[in-house]
């Protein structure tokens, strides 16, 4: 095995169910592995799984998660992402490293627990962290020495493909384009890209940054080479001011990795541009077009959109505290029934909710995390087919909660999920002039369904029958046709 080094060894490389329909808001997509621009049909095709799952899992895990948030025995924080600690508190890449490496120290058997916690909470798919902004990559890799083979003798990010593989989970790999660690990676050619030496002058000299884009196509070569399908591959992140070709040689490396991964979809985080769906710098900043040359789905950030994005692919990443990895001085947890509700809202606005946990420098999921994971595994038990493979309501938000849909062979189910249940019992829902077939509540119950002058009226219980939400399933004849200047939920 490789001795280590702190310091940045540069070398030369020698780089040899339901099909949803979206309507195509894209000009000239990205071609694919033969060269040819991919058809509606085939997009449609490759989006598939991605649009009926609806929940996915998202893993922050690195050197950071070992030092928790603490740095010379004082919190860098007490909210905001401790995965940004080198950058916090402005060390460089030596004296981070001596610090956070005695602290990363992965048990036996992590990955096991993780996949296992995902399905138990109902997720589809997991993404996690292969790289973060610094640097250290959790593969053992052939072109660095800032790694987990060259560091821990072991290949993480295979332990944790096994694992997912093994519960019936798609697999995302995470990868930062950003990396504080390689020595020629020239943070002087951004002002809004992060780096713990910004405004500084390079320690080693003048930076070639050409070199540090071999590396990176490289090692995101290694990764989807390496380990079998990879499903999901999710770039971290680009400025307006430092994007797209010119930073990261992207359209170069997202055609790399559909050479080897022709099925994979990934995000529109190596560019930042309206074509891209990005009109700022800040989580919510993005718009609701997307253009397929720069990534297939939209990433809004810790926010879900007001109105979703009627024809766009999205996902709402969102942390259950306050940063993406851990923390022990962090204590804001969001509480169970508000992440239903956010999965619930996600859907019922078309896009995909990817809720993340901080794992501990050993792999240890948080005691908070685990429970409220299982929490929504046991609502998800009696509920999934109100979440998964549906799409977005196609009548306007209700007062008393929100609206899911499923279309198939001339019939539409509305599942209706009540957040506040009416005093007087009695649920009513305007703008439905089909036909109804039945009504059933989800988890067992009766109810009475009733229409009238396309105002449908449900009866039959008195209270609540679960109080974070309750799901009514209305089976009606036929599609169910948008009117006119009706906003999505």
């Amino acid at each position: 095995m490789r001795k280590h080094s702190f310091t940045v060894i540069t070398r030369s490389l020698a780089l040899g169910g339901l099909l949803l329909a979206v309507p195509c808001l894209a000009q000239g997509p990205l071609a694919g592995a033969a060269g040819a621009p991919e058809s509606s049909s085939t997009h449609d095709a490759r989006m598939k799984w991605w649009r009926e799952a609806r929940f996915g899992m998202f893993v922050h895990w690195g050197l950071y998660s070992g030092l928790a948030g603490t740095w010379e025995g004082k919190p860098a924080g007490t909210s905001g992402g401790m995965e940004w600690i080198q950058n916090i508190v402005k060390a460089d890449t030596d004296t981070y490293a001596r610090a956070a490496v005695p602290k990363f120290r992965p048990k036996p058997g992590f990955a096991r627990e993780w996949a296992r916690l995902a399905k138990a909470a109902g997720c589809s798919y997991v993404v996690f962290t292969t790289k973060h902004h610094e640097g250290f990559a959790l593969h053992n890799s052939r072109v660095g020495d800032f790694d987990a083979g060259s560091i821990l003798q072991r290949d993480l990010v295979k332990e944790i493909v096994t694992a997912l593989r093994a519960e019936g989970l798609r697999v995302g790999f995470y990868h930062s384009v950003i990396d504080w660690h390689h020595d020629q990676y020239d943070y002087s050619l951004s002002q809004q890209l992060p780096h713990p030496l910004h405004g500084k002058p390079s320690p080693n000299g003048v930076r070639d940054h050409s070199r540090y884009l071999k590396y990176l196509h490289a090692q995101a070569e290694e990764l989807v080479t390496g380990y079998g399908r990879v499903d999901v591959l999710w770039w971290d992140y680009s400025a307006q001011d430092f994007q797209g070709d010119e930073a990261w040689r992207a359209t170069e490396l997202m055609n790399l990795v559909r050479k080897h991964q022709p099925a994979v979809i990934m995000n529109n985080r190596l560019f930042r541009t309206p074509e891209a769906g990005w009109k700022s710098m800040g989580t919510d900043g993005f718009v609701g077009t997307l253009d397929w040359r720069y990534g297939d789905f939209i990433t809004p950030e810790q926010h879900i959109p007001d109105t979703g994005m009627p024809g766009v692919d999205w996902e709402t990443c969102m942390t259950m505290n306050t940063t993406w990895g851990y923390s022990e001085h962090d204590r804001q947890w969001k509480t169970s029934d508000t992440l239903i509700r956010n999965l619930v809202d996600i859907a019922s606005k078309g896009g995909n909710y990817l809720l993340n946990i901080g794992p501990q420098g050993d792999g240890s999921v948080p005691t908070e995390s685990v429970a409220a994971l299982h929490a929504v595994g046991d609502w998800m038990k009696g509920h999934r087919e109100s979440i998964v493979g549906t799409m977005a309501s196609p009548v306007p938000k209700p007062a008393w909660g929100r609206i899911t849909a499923r279309e198939r062979k001339g019939v539409t189910t509305l599942f209706l999920h009540v957040f506040d249940w009416p005093a007087n019992g009695q649920l009513t829902l305007a703008g439905v002039p089909n036909p109804i077939r039945k009504a059933r509540l989800l988890g067992g119950g009766k109810v009475t369904a009733d229409s009238r002058h396309g105002i449908i009226t449900i009866t039959g219980l008195a209270q609540a029958p679960n109080p974070v939400d309750s799901v009514i399933a209305l089976t009606l004849d036929g599609p169910l046709v948008r009117q006119p200047g009706v906003d999505r939920p």
